[in-house]
């Protein structure tokens, strides 16, 4: 028997009177996408955290293996071992679903937008997403970036949005105070990163700049949905 599931509720903007929340946007299912592993623990680990206690499922797309950071800790290779340190730390993030890709860590801004575009598209198909979250172009790095402008295009073709994780002061970005939970959230967030053995050697710095952060996340918003016109026969517009 086939069932349609219900249409999740569709995130908007935030307003100007409503720059600081505790509550991250709407969303039933959200799909991190990173550049390499590690970094839905260090850039993304409190968004996340504050998704799942909001009621999000949560699936995570890493578009690389990790094999080009420049430490390695152990003596396995850094693009067999690197995936599964990211399947762990994605359980103790509360993500379900783990998938990471084959594309050359480093060489991300190499290949084409829309064949990037096409794998993102693809999970989320696959995990029914109806919201997408990245590292924020001014944020990271040229392979952020790549990220970035990849999830937009996917999003876009698939009618939902695109949230980033952002620096303050940044246009158009907000601020989510995790409030109460922020201490647990950043315990998660440490023990998650902790997961990385073969980047022990830079644990220190990481866990030391983690230990800085007070309860603010902040995000903007890099692809809303868009207006998609019904059938011919009905003239409303239907939103995706």
């Amino acid at each position: 028997m086939t069932t349609t599931p219900a249409t999740p509720a569709i995130p908007r903007p935030r307003t100007p009177s409503e720059s600081l929340h505790n509550s991250p946007p709407r969303a039933a299912s959200v799909l991190a996408v990173t550049a390499r592993p590690g970094q839905e623990s260090a850039d993304l680990g409190g968004l996340l955290y504050a998704f799942r206690r909001a009621g999000a499922s949560l699936s995570l797309l890493s578009l690389t293996r990790g094999e080009a950071a420049e430490r390695n800790s152990g003596s396995a290779r850094l693009e067999a071992v690197r995936p599964w340190e990211t399947q762990l730390a994605a359980s103790i993030l509360g993500i379900r679903s783990v998938a990471v890709a084959n594309y050359r860590d480093g060489a991300l801004p190499e290949y084409p937008t829309a064949e990037l575009a096409d794998r993102i598209g693809r999970a989320i198909r696959e995990r029914s997403a109806d919201l997408l979250l990245v590292v924020a172009p001014e944020a990271g790095d040229r392979a952020d970036a790549a990220v970035a402008r990849a999830a937009a295009e996917a999003a876009a073709a698939a009618g939902i949005s695109t949230i980033a994780h952002t620096r303050p002061g940044i246009a158009g970005a907000w601020t989510l105070d995790l409030g109460a939970d922020t201490e647990t959230a950043r315990a998660i967030q440490r023990s998650a990163a902790a997961a990385h053995a073969s980047q022990s050697d830079t644990l220190p710095a990481l866990i030391s700049r983690l230990d800085l952060l007070d309860s603010a996340e902040t995000l903007r918003w890099l692809q809303l949905p868009q207006q998609i016109p019904a059938p011919r026969n009905d003239h409303a517009l239907v939103m995706a």
